[in-house]
């Protein structure tokens, strides 16, 4: 007699090693690199000063030497050196030839920044069509609770621009860590026009608005131009 065939028997399949090795690996990195995207976020390093080139840096002297004729040399930090101690020579006043305008790039703003102050480190200024923007780096207090000694990240961001014969100032908004503040924190005053709401007021508004002839924010340039 043939014996009867015996059925198969099952084969129990190995641990898929491999597999969740390479899981394991994928959530691992997954993990790490949103811990430092969250720490770099969260507790940033300090901007990196501009600097300008020859060219530029000329450029600028140009600019703040009309803005500040009497300021005479600058130092190697680019602040101005005092006035040579000479007697001034009486000249009666005189408003003609003057120029009322105003203009910077956004370079040279970050740059005035790293000359003058330690802001530079902590605070950049972006220029965009009719928007001005700012990233301020604030050290915390290290009796602070939680967040003791570590560094917050401010961002805001200002509408300029002139229309109907008068500056438009609005407030866009002011995030920390790149969560906006609600609007109640801000005075509900985001989003509204600053100089139509309070010009019409005795007060700084009013002043600013009545002399200002223009004001224009484009990709990396402000330029301000003043009334009479």
């Amino acid at each position: 007699m043939n014996a009867e065939p015996q059925p198969p028997v099952p084969v129990r399949p190995g641990f898929p090693w491999k597999a969740t090795g390479l899981v394991l690996l994928a959530v691992a990195l997954s993990v790490g690199i949103t811990l430092w995207i969250v720490w770099a976020y969260l507790f940033p390093a300090e901007f990196r000063p501009v600097t300008l080139n020859q060219k530029e840096e000329r450029v600028l002297e140009a600019k703040l030497d009309r803005l500040d004729p009497l300021s005479g040399q600058r130092d190697a930090a680019g602040r101005a050196a005092p006035a040579p101690r000479e007697p001034l020579t009486p000249e009666p006043y005189s408003e003609a030839g003057a120029s009322r305008e105003i203009s910077f790039t956004e370079k040279e703003l970050n740059a005035l920044l790293a000359r003058n102050t330690d802001l530079a480190h902590r605070l950049a200024i972006d220029l965009s069509d009719n928007l001005a923007s700012a990233k301020l780096l604030v050290p915390l207090d290290p009796e602070f609770p939680v967040l003791g000694g570590e560094t917050l990240k401010v961002t805001a961001g200002m509408e300029l621009r002139y229309a109907n014969g008068r500056p438009v100032v609005i407030l866009k908004g002011v995030s920390l860590w790149g969560v906006p503040v609600p609007n109640a924190w801000l005075g509900n005053l985001k989003n509204i026009d600053l100089v139509q709401e309070f010009g019409n007021d005795p007060g700084f508004w009013q002043s600013f608005a009545d002399g200002v002839e223009e004001i224009e924010v484009r990709e990396g340039r402000l330029r301000i131009l003043f009334k009479e």
